[in-house]
């Protein structure tokens, strides 16, 4: 018998809002390729929603569509592309002036905000995301973009200018690195996605976008945009089984920026086939297993408010999401009871359902590990503490509340990602700043509490093991002109609008000792824009 907390919850076809519904599976069988969009009459992945449905009592997964599984020969077809237009920095994209590349970007940007209707209702069906949150996810990425511009257009006014040091006159600035490989994560395969593709071809560099395997569809409504805002072969995406297609580009050792957000273990066995690993540039966003630490002085009502929304978020399907819960002895009771009656209060139901906040999961079997996680907690000595926690019904779970959890339980170290939230209490601070010491990943951290004197002990030592130390509040990636990185296994590489102009460049210079002939021929070129990369030009 279905838990009465899911009665009803799959929708009959005739009952999804039409604004909302697919009538009709989307057979995604282009991709783009050398300024082209070709088309595929290979095989294709069938793409199952986790948004299931109910037909005739019997509920089923959705057929939403399908994409190519391309072969190593498109892969390295777009490689070669790629190649092609980057031409070892003499391409016409690389070597194009800052001012014409940010027009390109902006081209883009406009027709992609054509296709904002069509982009959300994908990123529903495809991952489950909610309505108000992939309406942000994708108001974000054009934010993004827009800031990425004027990023770009501030780094191009102080590069603008010329030093004389020693007798040496000199210009610097940013030179882009050749052919990146993007791969974004299901779980933002928009945002994510762009904040290292768009500063990787706005600052000269040839890419290939290699859309992440969860999130593919939504992607294809941007082709044409893609390819009709930027020169042929500067943008190429290929579709596939990662081994068939990822797998050759990095042995051929012609890719010279890895651009990644996933797991660290995917990451590794990427950069030990290229064939050159010195050579090769990494930009990764990891796992993480945020920590957040409430104090015996807490605002308590507050620090629930932010630990229910760092933890279950989308679902818990963040890197930044909140996944292990330190609270001190002493209140642990009083916090577990109001965390746990948050909890359940949470709504269950479909993207499209209003105020819902907890939605299928899109990862397969994905509430099978999470209930094996829960399970050997229970093994151990924990239990579910919140009335509703840990009941499944096909794709979803109802979020769980674990207590007490310690070491030799998996979900102690395991990156859940996922509506299961875990918690021990602490008599001794160096309890939970052990475990983040000693953790793995060092991505950032959350401390509740109201004394200064004691946040500030704390904050020292914890900006040395992580890279934000959030205070009374929940991990996170904004303001998208905030550094976002992290430490150990949890990044390679900072991101923000600025930085990641920096990531995907290298600061070149041309110099020359300071005499009559050199100052002539350095005028020369300026007052004649002779050269885009000598230039003294100033961009509105």
């Amino acid at each position: 018998m279905t838990d009465e907390i899911f009665h009803s919850i799959f929708p009959r076809p005739e009952m999804v809002p039409a604004a909302y519904a697919i009538t009709s599976p989307l057979q995604q069988g282009r991709y783009l390729c050398d300024g082209e969009i070709r088309t595929w009459s290979g095989p294709h992945q069938d793409v199952l929603s986790p948004v299931h449905e109910t037909i005739l009592d019997t509920i089923q997964p959705k057929l939403i569509g399908s994409y190519p599984l391309l072969t190593e020969e498109q892969a390295l077809e777009a490689l070669d592309a790629a190649c092609r237009a980057y031409d070892h920095g003499r391409g016409a994209w690389p070597t194009m002036g800052v001012e014409e590349r940010i027009k390109h970007v902006e081209a883009f940007a406009f027709r992609m905000q054509e296709e904002r209707e069509h982009v959300v209702k994908l990123l529903m069906w495809e991952i489950g995301k909610s309505l108000p949150d992939a309406g942000k996810e994708f108001d974000r990425t054009i934010d993004y973009i827009r800031d990425t511009i004027d990023a770009l257009k501030d780094l191009d006014r102080v590069s603008s200018r010329f030093v004389i040091e020693q007798d040496v006159i000199a210009q610097i600035r940013r030179a882009p690195l050749g052919v990146v490989l993007c791969m974004g994560p299901f779980n933002y395969p928009l945002n994510e996605t762009f904040t290292t593709l768009i500063p990787a071809l706005i600052m000269g560099n040839a890419v290939i976008f290699k859309p992440p395997k969860l999130g593919v569809l939504l992607h294809q409504p941007l082709l044409e945009a893609f390819r009709d805002s930027f020169p042929r072969g500067v943008i190429n995406t290929i579709n596939g089984e990662g081994q068939k297609v990822i797998g050759p580009l990095m042995k051929s050792g012609r890719i010279d920026v890895l651009a990644f957000i996933g797991s660290s273990r995917v990451a590794d066995s990427l950069k030990k086939q290229h064939p050159r690993p010195h050579r090769l540039r990494g930009v990764l966003g990891l796992e993480a297993k945020n920590a957040a630490i409430i104090l015996q002085d807490a605002d308590l009502d507050h620090a629930v408010q932010e630990c229910v929304l760092g933890a279950l978020s989308y679902n818990g399907q963040r890197c930044t999401a909140l996944k292990m819960l330190f609270v001190h002895e002493k209140i642990a009771d009083t916090f577990i009871a109001k965390f746990s009656e948050a909890v359940d209060k949470l709504q269950i139901g479909m993207p499209w359902d209003d105020k819902v906040q907890i939605t299928p999961l899109p990862e397969p079997n994905k509430t099978g590990y999470l209930t094996q996680l829960i399970d050997d907690a229970r093994s151990k000595g924990a239990r579910v503490v919140n009335q509703k926690g840990g009941r499944v019904h096909h794709t979803i779970m109802s979020p769980a509340v674990v207590y007490p959890v310690g070491p030799g339980m998996r979900l102690y170290t395991e990156e859940q990602f996922g509506p299961v939230v875990p918690i021990a209490a602490f008599a001794d601070i160096e309890e939970p700043m052990n475990y983040v010491t000693q953790s793995d990943y060092g991505q950032q951290v959350s401390l509740f509490g109201t004394d200064p004197e004691i946040i500030a002990d704390l904050i020292d030592p914890l900006v040395n093991q992580v890279c934000r130390v959030n205070i009374n509040s929940q991990c996170q990636r904004g303001p998208d002109t905030f550094p976002f990185t992290g430490r150990k296994d949890s990044a390679e590489g900072t991101l923000s609008v600025s930085d990641a102009l920096r990531a995907f460049t290298i600061r070149t210079l041309v110099a020359a000792k300071e005499t009559d002939t050199n100052r002539r021929i350095i005028k020369s070129i300026i007052t004649e824009r002779r050269s885009r990369f000598l230039s003294t030009d100033f961009i509105f």
